[in-house]
């Protein structure tokens, strides 16, 4: 477990944006990775996508690392932000536009206040 957690650590750490997730962004494998990734996608977010489904050790150890019971989960800058529910919300809410902002994270807030449009 060792290892797959020091990947993760790496992993999230190297990258400003991480989604691990069920497939990949160009082709998700669930509805709450589409969900998210899609948010992100249409967003112009670059971020790693990380197909857990590739790897076992990787698909159990992201549970262990963020102490978070499901997937999809998105980190930012290191930290753990949250899975498909919270990211909608916060997507709606416009909190993922400040997080990106002070993070520092590149995004289209058109297309943020486009989503927001149409979910009004």
């Amino acid at each position: 477990m060792t290892d797959a957690k020091t990947r993760i650590d790496e992993t999230v750490k190297a990258n400003d944006v991480v989604l691990y997730m069920k497939g990949t962004k160009e082709m998700p494998q669930c509805g709450f990775s589409s969900r998210v990734a899609g948010v992100l996608n249409y967003m112009g977010v670059a971020y790693a996508d990380v197909n857990v489904l590739a790897d076992d050790e990787i698909r159990q150890g992201i549970k262990d690392y963020s102490d978070w019971p499901t997937i999809p989960q998105l980190y930012v800058k290191g930290e753990f932000v949250g899975g498909c529910d919270i990211i909608t919300e916060m997507t709606l809410s416009g909190e993922l536009d400040t997080l990106f902002e002070e993070n520092g994270v590149a995004y289209d807030k058109d297309a943020a206040d486009k989503i927001r449009a149409a979910n009004a």
